[in-house]
């Protein structure tokens, strides 16, 4: 049985009057929030860094593997001419390759290349010394961050069956 509410402790210093606060929120609220403070992170950052178009049809594909369109288009909700224009691009920029789809010898599949791999490397760095910079300005430590990332990952584990990874279509 889930637990409705979530105690937290933290010793707060001021001078030298050390206090222990204990924090109790309600699950729900915490789930909530936790949906909400990622979305806002992920727009904070898009907005702080430029991007190039394609970055979230790249990314899935590293999440997602060899994609059709149609399946990219399903994963990233948009509508298939929408992906189909993305693809296009990024098979100019030479960062994705279309390939034959390994079990439907009438579709094609997108890839990732290397150059793709290297560009999404180097947009996740940027995020990553963005993110790193605001965390210096905080009491928050590698540990915590740790625990954060362990929990965003064990929630999207469970859901990562649910994403469209093969699209038979031609």
């Amino acid at each position: 049985m889930i637990d409705s509410g979530i105690s937290h402790c933290r010793w707060i210093y001021i001078g030298f009057l050390c206090i222990l606060v204990v924090v109790t929120a309600p699950l729900p609220d915490l789930a909530s929030d936790l949906v909400v403070l990622a979305a806002r992170l992920t727009r904070s950052v898009r907005r702080e860094l430029e991007h190039p178009a394609g970055v979230r049809a790249l990314s899935l594909l590293d999440e997602l593997g060899p994609s059709g369109v149609t399946a990219l288009a399903a994963a990233d909700r948009c509508s298939q001419p929408t992906m189909t224009a993305t693809v296009k691009a990024l098979l100019e920029q030479g960062l994705v390759a279309s390939e034959p789809h390994p079990t439907d010898g009438r579709a094609r599949v997108v890839v990732l290349t290397d150059p793709g791999r290297a560009e999404l490397a180097r947009i996740r760095r940027a995020n990553a010394e963005l993110v790193m910079a605001r965390l210096s300005e905080t009491h928050h430590t590698a540990e915590e961050v740790a625990t954060a990332v362990a929990v965003l990952r064990d929630v999207l584990d469970l859901t990562s069956g649910s994403t469209p990874q093969e699209d038979t279509t031609p």
